[in-house]
This record gives structure tokens, C-alpha cells and sequence, in this order.
């Protein structure tokens, strides 16, 4: 379980990095501001969680592995981007993706490091959302999680699945399966088909 969890983080920050990269090119940043976006919208979550857990230093920090991953998508993004821009909404398809398996590796780790339910939701959620929300405001644009999509919604979900799990004992694997599968459904259905939570009314409304 431990190596898949392994493998799942460094996947989350390849597809974090891609959506980080991809918001630089779109900007016209050069190669060294890509990478800078692509390594801080990939670890940012992960680096908060850690300090907030005690896990210093930071798992993202402590490995080379992780910058290299980051560099890497975001040497791959700066060279094809036309490639990846061909996809529907590619940013945000690799954002919650990305949302997904770091709001339940994030959780996980909450609860081995002897948090409670509701602060591992909390911090999975955090893990989860805290890559977009640098990634965003490095350009200068409203965070994602502040906006009316269910962002931050879809990322408490599946870290409460994987409290859920942990909870009623359930098999970790299939737990872990099932957290991402209603993360980034929850995430792509808001994508596809516009599910947002209320907005509030202005003024003139």
C-alpha cells in the first residue's frame, strides 16, 4: 500500500505540474517561469500539509525526485504544448486529476501521522487544493476554490471517503480507488456540465 501511495503522489504531481505548465505557456512565460509554476502548482498542497502535520521537511522538499518530476512535465509542456492543448479543457482535466489523488494521498497520510477524522478531511482537502490555488494566484487570477465550481466540495469528498474507510476498516486499496473515482467525478461533472454551488447576488439582483 505504501508504494502505491508512493506512486500515486508522484503521479499527482506530474498531472499538477502539467496543469501548472500549461498556465505558464498560456501566459507567455519563459522556460525558467514555467518550471517555477509547474514545481509550485505540483507541491505547493503537499509542502502545506507536511508542515501542518509535523512532517518536516516537507516530503517535496526533502526529494529530488519531486522537483525532477515537476521539470520534467513542464519541459514536456513547454515543448508540446499545441499537443496537450488539443485535449478539452486540458488545464483543468489535469487540475482535477491532480485534486483527486492528492486530496486522498493527502488524507492518508493525516491519518497515519495520528490526526483525527475531521482534521485529515480537512488536511486531504487541503493537499488536494493548495497546488491550484499558487498556481492561480502566481498569474494573477481568482483561485479556482473561491470560485463558484465545486472544487474544494469534490476534494472533501474523497478525502472523506478515505477517513470513511479508515474508520469502518474497510479494505484500503479499494477505498483508495473509490476516493479518486468520486473526487474527480464530482470535479469533471462540474467541468462538463457546469455544477457550481450558489453564487452570491449583487447588487443590482
Amino acid at each position: 500500500m505504501d508504494l502505491i501511495l508512493v506512486t500515486i503522489d508522484f503521479v499527482g504531481t506530474f498531472v499538477f505540474a502539467i496543469s501548472g505548465a500549461t498556465v505558464g505557456v498560456r501566459h507567455r512565460l519563459d522556460l525558467f517561469g514555467v518550471l517555477v509554476l509547474a514545481f509550485a502548482a505540483a507541491v505547493s498542497g503537499g509542502i502545506v500539509r507536511d508542515v501542518l502535520i509535523g512532517a518536516t521537511p516537507p516530503t517535496a522538499l526533502a526529494s529530488w525526485h519531486y522537483l525532477a518530476v515537476s521539470c520534467l512535465a513542464g519541459i514536456i509542456t513547454f515543448y508540446r504544448c499545441e499537443d496537450i492543448e488539443k485535449l478539452r479543457n486540458p488545464v483543468q482535466m489535469f487540475d482535477a486529476l491532480g485534486l483527486a489523488l492528492f486530496a486522498a494521498t493527502g488524507a492518508s497520510k493525516a491519518l497515519a501521522f495520528g490526526l483525527q477524522p475531521a482534521s485529515a478531511i480537512l488536511l486531504g482537502m487541503l493537499s488536494g487544493i493548495g497546488g491550484g490555488i499558487v498556481r492561480d494566484m502566481l498569474v494573477a487570477q481568482t483561485p479556482v476554490v473561491l470560485r463558484s465550481e465545486l472544487y474544494a466540495v469534490a476534494a472533501l469528498a474523497g478525502a472523506s471517503v478515505i477517513v470513511g474507510g479508515k474508520v469502518f476498516e474497510l479494505p484500503d486499496l479499494p477505498v483508495l480507488i473509490a476516493a479518486v473515482t468520486i473526487c474527480f467525478g464530482l470535479r469533471f461533472m462540474a467541468i462538463r456540465f457546469g455544477w457550481r454551488l450558489p453564487v452570491a447576488p449583487s447588487r443590482s439582483d
